[in-house]
């Protein structure tokens, strides 16, 4: 069915709401038609026209053009002795030029301000070609990605790319980023999963691409996956010599998350030289209180707030205390906490003493149903560790001792319980008396028996808030670190640390005798956590450091890694680029493997520090060189950590038929088959591992050598920026 519309009319109206080119053409055809028709009639009167041309030593082809753009023109004529058609033309001439060159053009001109203004303000003006950040979607977590391209690139230009309203979204930036740092910001409109935008904002010319969306949508993971291979694609049809460096996905849920550390679903991408990054905010947070210990002020980015170490002041292998972290809540926010806990939190202590684990607790209501999923996640690690279980809904008895659940291990495994992670489920409500009366007694034994540290990580601020205002009055007393979760400000739970981070002097009677005590106020140790707008950061050191991890891993031979005279040897630039050019075979998996081996470094050189009987924040010995005694003590955590890591990401402990310690006749290729369906037959006891325990005590004994190499790079990039 064909369909009756004015065509004519539907050109010149697309035309004129189209860009100023379209606009000055319409009137550049207008004036010519218009010159057209004026000569057309002035050679009705040849004679007085050529004689005007005459006496005014005018060009006869100049005249028209002389009467439309020049409105004291017609006086010329109008006084003079011409009359007739000479004058009714030129009168005509006149007023079309009037009509024409002075009102369409101002017209076209105030229409190109107003629409250049309109563009600008509704994101349609683009300005960045190269060598620029771009940030694609818009939710409460771009500002802190914000701080952090600013505080490592000052001068970097970024492209903010949303679907939003443009003038909404430079809003909410102005809250929480600097003026003159807006003045590198460049809001855009335009959908992610859309390749026509990427043109735009010249995709193919920026240096770093981070896929944010709205983390508040159901398809939030869905669309940041499908935005990434429209990315993909577009580089493909670019075909341009530059490449950005760096992809950086957000996912919300922890599920895709962890399939996004194991699988090889952007291939393409690593292999056209891009890193892809998964970021999870949960994991990311997480990391910010276990690896970096501090997060930055959202309105002065230089300023950090420091976050204890849930593990005191560093675990020495003849420690008798053990680290115990509960988490009230079973939401994202607590396993996620939990998971990275496990894959870092590992001590020397625990080969001395095997019953000194790293326990993690959560308190839940429902927590009979939450263990089902949880162990269901995590079913291999379950395979080789018992987890422990109470029901506090019916009454807490203290005198209880915890019983290890192994109903889940595998039974035809040989050994079980050789990890040092642990996990623990308490059914009930935090509210509740029994449970109110739990964490009393934890509390008590932070001083002699653990190292305590609670959570506070349910859906509800307003919960996590009263409760962390109200602990039982041991949780005070006895300095446990009570970590706050907080939607968006931490001012509140921060200005009431300060008030109380003093020493102040109190007094209670031993007997007859009056006892000066010393310590901080009430609450002196609650800490905020989970702020949306303070939840990125990137750890470039870690980074560098896993490149490292790997480089060495590459080049060792028959378990052993270079001799250091060897690396000395080399100049930097040459290690680097080995190491880039390893990291960008590497799969997936193991490029996180090595990424976990680099963030679990401080909590090594925390222990380290304390095996010297040096302060927690004293530096001057981290890149001196190891004792044998000290080189297997942190290998032996370095294993330890490897276990966890290992079944946490999905691989399974060999069975007797496929472990190759049992079965010697086993071939390179054989091994290498048994990966590829996550199967590993070095997850057991240090002990019972053969020559290949080497790489851990090699790993252990370049650990100053990779602070060394790391830190040099983050220097000499901190200067080219």
């Amino acid at each position: 069915m064909s369909s009756n519309r004015n065509t004519f009319k539907l050109f010149i109206d697309r035309a004129l709401a189209q860009n100023i080119r379209r606009q000055i053409l319409i009137l550049v055809v207008t004036l010519v038609v218009l010159l057209g028709v004026s000569s057309l009639l002035l050679l009705c009167s040849r004679e007085a026209w050529a004689g005007f041309c005459t006496k005014k030593h005018l060009s006869p082809l100049l005249l028209p053009l002389y009467l439309l753009i020049d409105p004291n023109a017609l006086n010329s004529i109008y006084f003079g002795e011409h009359e007739g058609w000479m004058l009714f033309t030129c009168t005509l001439t006149y007023i079309l030029g009037m009509v024409v060159c002075s009102g369409m053009l101002i017209g076209v001109i105030t229409n190109y301000i107003g629409n250049r203004v309109y563009d600008y303000r509704n994101g349609l003006q683009h300005y960045v070609k190269s060598g620029h950040c771009v940030i694609m979607g818009y939710d409460d977590m771009v500002p802190s990605i914000l701080r952090e391209i600013f505080y490592k690139m000052p001068k970097a230009d970024v492209v903010v790319m949303s679907a939003m309203d443009a003038k909404m979204v430079t809003e909410k930036l102005r809250r929480s980023v600097a003026r003159n740092e807006m003045k590198r910001i460049f809001v855009t409109y335009g959908h992610r999963t859309v390749k026509d935008y990427y043109k735009d904002i010249h995709l193919e010319a920026a240096e770093k691409i981070y896929v944010v969306g709205n983390r508040t949508r159901p398809e939030h993971d869905a669309i940041n996956v499908e935005c990434v291979d429209s990315i993909c694609t577009y580089l493909k049809e670019t075909q341009s010599d530059h490449k950005p460096q760096r992809i950086t996905c957000v996912f919300e849920d922890l599920d895709t998350y962890a399939a996004f550390k194991t699988t090889e679903i952007f291939a393409d991408i690593r292999k056209m030289g891009i890193d892809f990054i998964p970021y999870n905010f949960y994991a990311g947070w997480a990391r910010q209180v276990f690896v970096k210990r501090s997060y930055r002020e959202k309105n002065n980015p230089e300023q950090e707030f420091k976050y204890p170490a849930v593990y005191g002041d560093g675990i020495t292998p003849d420690d008798k205390k053990y680290v115990h972290l509960v988490f009230v809540g079973t939401t994202y926010f607590s396993v996620a906490f939990a998971m990275e806990a496990a894959h870092l939190l590992h001590f020397p202590n625990f080969e001395q003493d095997n019953s000194l684990r790293t326990r993690i607790t959560f308190i839940e209501k429902n927590a009979d149903e939450e263990l089902k999923i949880f162990a269901t996640r995590n079913r291999h690690f379950f395979e080789v560790q018992p987890y422990y279980y109470r029901d506090l809904t019916e009454g807490y008895f203290p005198e209880v001792q915890d019983i290890p659940q192994e109903k889940l291990l595998l039974k035809e495994l040989k050994k079980h319980e050789f990890l040092d992670v642990e996990f623990e489920f308490i059914k009930g409500n935090v509210y509740s008396s029994d449970v109110q009366k739990l964490i009393k007694d934890w509390a008590n034994e932070h001083e002699g028996k653990q190292y305590l540290s609670i959570f506070l990580a349910t859906s509800n601020q307003r919960d996590n808030f009263t409760l962390g205002m109200n602990m039982p009055d041991e949780v005070y007393d006895n300095a446990v670190p009570v970590f706050i979760r907080q939607d968006r400000a931490d001012d509140f739970v921060t200005n009431l640390r300060s008030a109380d981070d003093k020493e102040m002097k109190y007094y209670r009677m031993e007997g007859n005798d009056p006892k000066e005590i010393v310590r901080k106020g009430r609450y002196a140790n609650i800490y905020p956590f989970g702020m949306d707008d303070m939840a990125y950061f990137s750890d470039e050191i870690a980074f560098y450091q896993a490149k490292l991890i790997n480089y060495l891993y590459c080049n060792s031979d028959n378990n052993r890694f270079p001799d250091t005279l060897v690396l000395n040897a080399l100049s930097d630039d040459a290690i680097w680029k080995e190491a880039d050019e390893r990291w960008r075979d590497l799969k997936v998996s193991e490029r996180w493997s090595n990424l976990y081996a680099a963030y679990s470094i401080r909590c090594k050189l925390d222990s380290l520090r304390a095996m010297r009987g040096l302060d927690k924040d004293d530096h001057s010995r981290d890149q001196s060189p190891l004792s044998t005694t000290e080189i297997e003590e942190i290998a032996k955590v370095e294993h330890n950590r490897w276990n966890v890591e290992k079944l946490l990401m999905g691989y399974r402990k060999a069975k007797p038929s496929e472990d190759r310690h049992d079965h010697k006749d086993y071939t390179k290729e054989w091994k290498s088959n048994k990966k590829n369906f996550y199967i590993h037959s070095d997850i057991r006891p240090f002990d019972d591992l053969d020559g290949v325990k080497q790489l851990d005590l090699e790993i252990a004994k370049f650990i100053p050598w990779i602070l060394n190499m790391s830190e040099k790079k983050r220097k000499q990039n901190e200067d080219r920026a």
